[in-house]
């Protein structure tokens, strides 16, 4: 599932490569980091990321909604 963070603040680009794999982009004011998470695991680990980095984190906002399967009618 793709991830949208909003960060406060227009990041540097050196900072990209701390979210590897996460598209940066800067819109008024903030950083939109953009991108694939792949677990429940991984997102805890980019939002600690955000934390230890001393960002201040806006919203976290899922872009598309998971794939579901149903077994039976």
């Amino acid at each position: 599932m793709d991830y949208e963070f909003v960060l406060r603040g227009e990041i540097g680009d050196h900072f990209g490569l701390v979210f590897d794999g996460m598209r940066l982009e800067r819109v008024r004011g903030t950083t939109v980091l953009t991108g694939p998470v792949r677990d429940q695991t991984q997102l805890h680990g980019l939002l600690e990321r955000v934390q230890e980095l001393g960002l201040e984190l806006v919203s976290v906002n899922p872009l598309s909604t998971p794939e579901r399967t149903t077994d039976g009618p």
